[in-house]
């Protein structure tokens, strides 16, 4: 098989790999706020669970967690999750991810000293506009560099979905590479995801740039 149509076969699964990195961003980034705010509830009960959740979340693999997902409501309750495995597979990535984010942004909220909620609160501002117009922008800037370690990482663990079948571009390269018993297929894989995160680098590094305003 030639390269050019090794590159074109495993291209079909290009999109799905896009799908599913983006796809996490977008469900993981706000379920990962919604997460920190109930850790740092001051009712004891919600953050003790929510700290237990994020503890399971983050001390078992990630694979185990698709498996999970994608098959765990057939052998449980007969009920299969969708025919359609993108769907399981963003849930997985998502939960797992927004766990991440959670303790990302908590570590960025704490870091706020005390008296700007009080400089706040003697300008009139209530708790919620205090959040979304003074901390979360400051908190934005200091996380910023964390969140993007998390984002090159799922640019890499999107390869994963191949534990479930799901035909993403790794696993595509993965069958050609056994059928053909060839290397070259992985090293294919290797080309696009280095420069996949060397254009999330990129980005992420403009963003920085644009928010250090006081440089």
């Amino acid at each position: 098989m030639s390269l050019a149509v090794m590159i074109a076969k495993m291209s079909t699964g290009l999109g799905r790999t896009c799908a599913i990195f983006f796809l996490t961003l977008l469900f993981s980034l706000p379920l990962g706020m919604i997460v920190a705010l109930l850790r740092m509830s001051k009712n004891k009960f919600i953050a003790n669970i929510t700290r237990a959740i994020i503890s399971v979340l983050r001390g078992t693999p990630l694979m185990l967690q698709l498996l999970a997902v994608t098959y765990g409501p057939y052998y449980l309750f007969r009920f299969s999750v969708s025919r359609n495995k993108l769907i399981p597979v963003v849930i997985a990535f998502a939960i797992n991810y927004a766990a991440y984010f959670a303790e990302i942004y908590r570590g960025g909220i704490e870091s706020m000293s005390v008296g700007q909620y009080e400089a706040a609160e003697v300008l009139g501002y209530s708790k919620v506009q205090t959040f979304f117009r003074i901390i979360l922008p400051q908190v934005i800037k200091r996380i910023l560099p964390s969140v993007t370690n998390e984002i090159v990482t799922l640019v890499k663990d999107t390869s994963m979905a191949f534990t479930v079948s799901y035909q993403e571009m790794f696993t595509i390269g993965k069958e050609i590479a056994n059928s053909q018993t060839s290397f070259v297929p992985f090293i294919v894989a290797g080309v696009f995801y280095f420069v996949f995160n060397a254009l999330v680098d990129y980005v992420m590094g403009r963003a920085e740039k644009r928010l250090n305003y006081y440089r």
